[in-house]
């Protein structure tokens, strides 16, 4: 591939999952004005390994997901956009930024499915599922647990690891899967793992516990 635009980001892009993003910045203006010139524009999304996500100078990872942008609506002070992951890449290369960040990628194998991945991919499903549903009773979660995805098997594993309760550096272990089993196996195991924290109830608040000694311990007063 040519150079490609690249957005540094602090969260990671999986193929198949939609990406919202607000365009403030004026390099990424200017991004978007090239991109919206090409019949099909997409670029690079990769997560950021120190730094911010605005002013530039950031450390960058260099495995990423190309975003296809899907809508671009104007607002009074920004743009948004509504962009979905497509193919995987790897930065072979980071190029001058021009005023955006660019790089020379590669294109990485796409995952492919077997039938005898159904019983796993089914039970990654109703595992990721379960833990969405019991986590929710304890805080808000941006999935819901009865959210519905792609009857195709790659890009359903793929929405899977996108809505399992995880991190970003579990999202990036995740995309460097190079196997459809090994992506299946891994958010399996990562789902489990992150249960107990996310489903556990809440501790108490160490303010309110504080007074509440403070209130138990306390006598009234009395005759001297």
């Amino acid at each position: 591939m040519g150079p490609v635009a690249m957005f540094p980001l602090s969260t990671v892009l999986l193929p198949a999952m939609p990406l919202p993003l607000r365009i403030f910045e004026e390099r990424y203006r200017i991004l978007l004005g090239r991109l919206l010139e090409e019949e099909e524009p997409e670029f690079g999304v990769v997560l950021i390994a120190r730094g911010a996500e605005a002013g530039g100078g950031e450390v960058r990872h260099d495995i990423g997901t190309l975003a296809r942008i899907v809508r671009v609506t104007a607002g009074e002070s920004d743009i948004g956009l509504l962009t979905t992951g497509g193919r995987r890449i790897r930065v072979t290369e980071w190029l001058a930024d021009d005023p955006y960040p660019r790089a020379m990628v590669e294109t990485l194998p796409d995952l492919e499915f077997k039938d005898e991945l159904g019983p796993l991919l089914r039970e990654v499903d109703g595992t990721v599922r379960r833990v969405l549903a019991r986590a929710a009773e304890y805080a808000d979660t941006r999935w819901d647990a009865g959210i519905e995805l792609s009857d195709e098997p790659v890009a359903a594993a793929w929405q899977l690891a996108g809505i399992a309760p995880l991190g970003s550096v579990d999202r990036l272990e995740l995309l460097h899967a190079t196997t459809l089993g090994e992506l299946l196996r891994r958010t399996l195991d990562l789902v489990i793992a992150a249960e107990p924290a996310l489903t556990a109830p809440p501790a108490p608040d160490e303010v309110d516990a504080a007074l509440e000694d403070l209130l138990r311990d306390e006598s009234p007063p009395g005759d001297a």
